[in-house]
């Protein structure tokens, strides 16, 4: 099972990025897989950015990515995209793709870092001017 992250580099503020993440050696065909976009600010904690199932395609995005970033899903080349407008200096970060398979889709509300069980290496997304 891997999890290979790209699309990480430079923006300017108001610039935009598109990260992917191409998931391999997983059947999603049962279950409750979700994949989801998570990153870590130099000194801080890892937070969720957005995440979507892989069944249903449910989504859920934090507050500082609603309006501004779109997770998407290719379930034919299983990889799952966030696209990120409107770039901030505060959206800085090392960015880590994680996978898991919840107890249902609706667990998908309140997942955490630590409902992953899967990650990436991560990729580097720097914002400024």
């Amino acid at each position: 099972v891997q999890l290979v992250e790209s699309g990480g580099g430079s923006a300017q503020p108001g610039g935009s990025l598109t990260l992917s993440c191409a998931v391999s050696g997983l059947a999603f065909g049962n279950g409750h897989w979700v994949t989801a976009w998570f990153r870590q600010a130099l000194g801080k904690e890892r937070e969720l950015v957005a995440a979507i199932m892989w069944r249903g395609g449910r989504r859920n995005y934090a507050e500082s990515a609603k309006g501004r970033f779109t997770i998407s899903r290719d379930n034919n080349e299983n990889t799952v995209s966030l696209q990120m407008s409107s770039l901030k200096p505060e959206d800085t970060a090392v960015y880590f793709c994680g996978a898991a398979d919840l107890r249902d889709s609706m667990e998908i509300r309140t997942i955490t870092p630590q409902s992953m069980t899967i990650w990436g290496q991560g990729t580097q997304v720097t914002v400024s001017s």
